[in-house]
C-alpha cells in the first residue's frame, strides 16, 4: 500500500511537472502567436475568432454527457465502459456537427460573419470530431496519472497549431489562419495519441454501464453545461450587443489576464482530480493534499499576477502597434482581480467532484450561472463593456461560500495556506512599482525590474516567514 502511495506521489508529481513543462512551452509559443496575430490583425477580427470559437465550445458541452469524466472518477472501469462511453459521444458528436453544418447560414446572418468566418466555423467543426477521437486513448493515460505523455501529444499540437498560425498571418491570411491551423493541429493530435497511447475503438452500448456511468455523469455535466451559459453563450451576446471591437477588448484583455491561472491552474487542476479519486476514501490524505496545492498555487500566482498588472502597460508602449489595446487595459485590470480570486473555487470544485458529491458544483454553477446572465445584462447597459468585467470580480469573491462547504468535508487552514505568499507578493509589487516610477521604460529595464522583483520576494519570504521557497520546491520536486 505505501509502495502504491509513493508511486502515486512520484507521477502525480511529475504529472504537474510535465504539465507545467507543456505551458511554459506553449506559453512561449503563444506569446509569439498572440503579438503576432495582435499586430497585424485588427480587433474585430480578433473578436470574430473568439466569437466562433465560443460557438464550438457550444457544441462540446453537448458532446460528452459527463461519461469521460465517469471513466476517470470509477475506482475500475470495464471495456464495456469504455465502449458505450465511446459510442455515446460519437453518436452525440456526429448528430450536433451535422446540425452545425445545416445552421451555417442562420449563424452566418446573425454574425454577419464574413465567407472566411464561415470557413473557420466549418473547419472548428471537423476539428471537433477529429479531436473527439482522442478522448478515450487520454482517458487511459489520465487513469494511470501519465499526463507526461498527454503533454508530449499537447506539445506537437501546440507548436503546428501556433506555427502555422503565425507563419499564415504573416503571408496575410487572416481568418483563414485560424481556420487551416486548427485543422493541422486536429490531424496531428489524432496521430500522434494513437502512437502511443492506441487503443482500437469499438461500438456497442451496455444499457446497465450506461446507467451506472450516466449516475456519476449528468450531474457532472450539468454543472459543465451551466458553465456553458455562464461563460460561452455569455460571450455571443456580448459580440452581439457590443460588436466585434468591443468583444476584442474583452477577449484581449481576458486571455492575458488569465494566462497564469490557464497555465497554473488548470495544470494542477487536471491532474488533481484523478488524484483524489484515488485516494478518496482517506480524508486526512485528501485534506493535507488540497493544503499543499493551496499553498504551491498561491506561490506561483500571487507574484505572477503582481507582474502581469504592473508591465502590461509598459508593454503597450514598448511593442510596435499595440497601442491600440489601451482602452483594453482598465478590463484586464478587472479581470485579474477576477481571476485571482476565482482560482480558489477551482480547486475545491475538483474536490467535492472526485468524492462524487457533484451535487455541490451543480448548485453552486446554477447560481454563479444566473448571477452572471443577470449581472451582465445589467451592468453591460449601465458601463458598456466594463460591464462584463466588473460581473467577473463580483462572482468570483463568492469563492468563500465554496471554502465554507469544503471546511465541512475535510479539515484544512485555508488562511494559513495562502497568507505568507500574498503578503510576500505585494510587497514585491511594491518594490518593482517603485524601480518602475523611477527608470526610463525600456525592454532592458522591464526585464531588469522583474529579475528585482523575483528575487525581493524570495528574500521577503525567507525573513519574514522563515520560508525558503528554492528549497521547497526542490523537496516537492524530489521527495514528492
Amino acid at each position: 500500500m505505501n509502495d502504491d502511495i509513493s508511486s502515486l506521489k512520484k507521477r502525480t508529481i511529475w504529472s504537474v511537472i510535465s504539465l507545467f513543462l507543456q505551458s511554459g512551452y506553449s506559453a512561449v509559443l503563444g506569446l509569439v502567436a498572440n503579438l503576432v496575430l495582435t499586430i497585424l490583425l485588427s480587433p474585430t477580427i480578433f473578436g470574430i475568432y473568439i466569437t466562433v470559437l465560443s460557438l464550438i465550445s457550444v457544441l462540446n458541452y453537448f458532446s460528452d454527457i459527463g461519461l469521460a469524466a465517469s471513466l476517470i472518477q470509477k475506482k475500475e472501469i470495464t471495456d464495456e465502459d469504455v465502449s458505450t462511453t465511446f459510442t455515446v459521444q460519437q453518436i452525440l458528436i456526429i448528430t450536433l456537427i451535422s446540425l452545425a453544418f445545416f445552421a451555417t447560414s442562420s449563424v452566418q446572418h446573425f454574425y454577419q460573419l464574413p465567407k472566411e468566418g464561415v470557413y473557420l466555423f466549418w473547419a472548428l467543426l471537423i476539428s471537433f470530431f477529429i479531436s473527439s477521437l482522442k478522448t478515450i486513448p487520454s482517458i487511459f493515460l489520465e487513469r494511470k496519472i501519465q499526463f507526461q505523455k498527454i503533454v508530449l501529444v499537447q506539445m506537437i499540437e501546440n507548436s503546428v497549431f501556433y506555427i502555422s498560425t503565425i507563419i499564415l498571418a504573416v503571408f496575410h491570411f487572416g481568418l483563414l489562419s485560424f481556420a487551416i491551423a486548427v485543422l493541422l493541429r486536429a490531424i496531428t493530435g489524432f496521430v500522434v495519441i494513437y502512437s502511443i497511447s492506441f487503443w482500437l475503438p469499438t461500438v456497442g452500448i451496455s444499457m446497465s454501464s450506461l446507467k451506472k456511468l450516466l449516475s456519476f455523469g449528468v450531474p457532472f455535466q450539468a454543472s459543465s453545461f451551466l458553465a456553458l451559459f455562464k461563460d460561452d453563450l455569455i460571450t455571443l451576446f456580448l459580440g452581439k450587443v457590443l460588436g466585434f471591437q468591443g468583444l476584442g477588448y474583452i477577449g484581449w484583455a481576458k486571455k492575458w489576464a488569465e494566462a497564469p491561472i490557464r497555465i497554473i491552474m488548470d495544470n494542477i487542476s487536471r491532474v488533481l482530480f484523478p488524484v483524489i479519486a484515488r485516494i478518496q476514501g482517506d480524508k486526512k490524505k485528501v485534506a493535507s493534499l488540497v493544503e499543499k496545492i493551496l499553498l504551491n498555487q498561491t506561490l506561483l500566482l500571487a507574484p505572477t499576477m503582481i507582474v502581469l498588472v504592473l508591465i502590461m502597460p509598459k508593454l503597450l508602449d514598448l511593442i510596435p502597434k499595440y497601442n491600440k489595446w489601451q482602452p483594453a487595459l482598465p478590463l484586464f485590470y478587472l479581470f485579474c482581480i477576477s481571476a485571482f480570486l476565482a482560482s480558489y473555487s477551482t480547486p475545491f470544485i475538483n474536490l467535492f467532484n472526485a468524492m462524487g458529491k457533484v451535487k455541490i458544483p451543480l448548485i453552486l454553477m446554477s447560481f454563479w450561472t444566473a448571477a452572471n446572465w443577470i449581472l451582465t445584462v445589467y451592468l453591460t447597459n449601465l458601463f458598456g463593456f466594463y460591464g462584463f468585467p466588473i460581473t467577473q470580480v463580483i462572482l468570483a469573491l463568492t469563492f468563500v461560500v465554496v471554502v465554507y462547504h469544503a471546511k465541512k468535508m475535510i479539515q484544512i487552514n485555508f488562511l494559513g495556506s495562502i497568507s505568507k505568499a500574498i503578503i510576500s507578493a505585494i510587497l514585491t509589487g511594491l518594490v518593482m512599482w517603485a524601480l518602475l516610477t523611477y527608470l526610463k521604460t525600456s525592454f532592458p529595464t522591464l526585464s531588469f525590474t522583474i529579475l528585482i522583483g523575483g528575487i525581493s520576494y524570495l528574500i521577503i519570504l525567507r525573513s519574514a516567514f522563515r520560508f525558503n521557497l528554492i528549497k521547497h520546491f526542490r523537496e516537492l520536486l524530489f521527495h514528492g
